[in-house]
């Protein structure tokens, strides 16, 4: 579960961690009293920041919401020293208008909070995170001197500017390992000692909070040499949210994917992706493979959805109405290998769903494993028209030829 910039600044400095004060609003009427409380604070610089799900928000554009070919102006991201006029200005521009940066695609995310934040003035801009690195099943903390920089071009062009130290878990972060840390980013006085506080305060957040990612980029070093997070991100492991149900109000279901969304009330794995061929697989494992002989066939996959272990007709029916939502999907292929899921239930699902939804596409059909026979009677005997397959490689092909027809 990923979470907003301003929300992740609030678990941060709960723990102990150094970050850039400021004020969350949602609505522009909200602005003024949000200056004043950091004025009280001392705060006399300020910056205005959209709030999405998205990286690249500094260099992105902000178009109208009902007209996106009108430029709003440039820039999610955006410093104004002491000219509150201009910040106000600005923020009334943005708000409930779309951002595009290079990670949401043209579609862009609608800017419906803003973060109001201290000015800050730093001589140096350094990248940190903090992730799980399962080929080493140990956390990892990763830092580099290029911050301000998609990390992913950084590993690209200059990997070698990227200091790793992997965590044992059943010993912790060792001091030793900090001041590596410190040492290889180049630190020294007031700047390396505030590093020595600041890396296990971030880490024990990580920890407490059953992060699956945090990431500080920019951490910056003041001109006063205290080391503090410009920006941050937090992602949530999913599976730990029962041990946080405070979380559940961080959640913003106007960044994620509304199929993606009604998909999670059903306890289905989805993800939608960009291709025609709705997929409909038990088992992540079975579902990428699927995908992979789909795009060797000549196709494009739309979603990857698991219908998980214990998949009943209900399932299989709410499964088949959120690909059927994607309008872009043409086909569908259905693949089940019956371990613990018996065949004939899903078969069951298969036929009531193409009843209660009217299925028109093309459904290609591969049910192996526990009840495969009772299965395939069933959906001989329903007169529906189904594709059956045999095999995965039979079933990719099948699919992507009906999709041509």
């Amino acid at each position: 579960m990923k979470i907003h910039e301003y929300q992740a600044k609030a678990i941060l400095k709960k723990h102990g961690v150094a970050v850039q004060d400021g004020s969350a609003i949602k609505k522009i009427e909200e602005f003024d009293d949000a200056i004043k409380k950091l004025t009280e604070r001392g705060i006399k610089q300020f910056v205005v920041k959209s709030q999405i799900h998205a990286g690249g928000r500094g260099k992105g554009k902000v178009f109208n919401k009902h007209n996106r070919d009108e430029l709003i102006v440039e820039g999610g991201v955006k410093f104004f020293g002491e000219d509150v006029k201009k910040a106000k200005d600005y923020a009334g521009k943005i708000l409930n208008n779309i951002l595009v940066t290079h990670q949401t695609g043209k579609e862009g995310k609608e800017i419906q909070t803003i973060f109001i934040t201290e000015g800050l003035n730093y001589k140096k801009e350094l990248y940190l995170g903090i992730l799980l690195d399962r080929s080493e099943v140990k956390d990892i903390i990763m830092a580099s001197t290029e911050g301000g920089v998609e990390i992913e071009k950084v590993a690209a062009e200059t990997p070698e500017k990227i200091i790793k130290i992997w965590i044992e878990p059943t010993i912790g972060l060792q001091s030793y390992q900090v001041r590596e840390l410190a040492f290889g980013l180049g630190l020294e006085g007031a700047a390396y000692k505030d590093f020595l506080k600041f890396i296990p305060s971030l880490y024990n957040a990580y920890q407490k909070s059953n992060a699956s990612l945090i990431e500080i980029n920019p951490l910056i070093i003041t001109n006063d040499d205290k080391i503090l997070a410009l920006d941050a991100k937090v992602t949530f492991d999913d599976n730990a949210l029962f041990l946080h149900k405070e979380y559940e109000a961080l959640r913003d279901f106007n960044e994620e994917d509304p199929l993606e969304v009604e998909a999670s009330k059903y306890n289905l794995n989805y993800i939608k992706l960009d291709g025609n061929v709705g997929c409909m697989v038990n088992g992540a494992g079975l579902a990428m493979a699927t995908m992979d002989l789909i795009k060797l066939a000549g196709g494009e996959p739309a979603n990857f959805l698991d219908v998980g272990g214990s998949a009943s007709a209900e399932t299989v029916e709410n499964g088949f109405r959120i690909i059927l939502s994607d309008k872009n999907v043409k086909a569908i292929l259905i693949n089940i290998f019956g371990g613990i899921v018996r065949c004939d239930r899903v078969a069951n699902g298969v036929v009531q769903a193409s009843k209660n939804l009217n299925i028109t596409l093309p459904v290609v059909v591969r049910l192996q494993g526990t009840n495969a026979e009772e299965a395939k009677k069933i959906l001989d005997d329903s007169g529906l028209n189904l594709i059956p397959a045999t095999t995965l490689k039979d079933a990719a092909e099948k699919v992507t030829r009906a999709i041509k027809k």
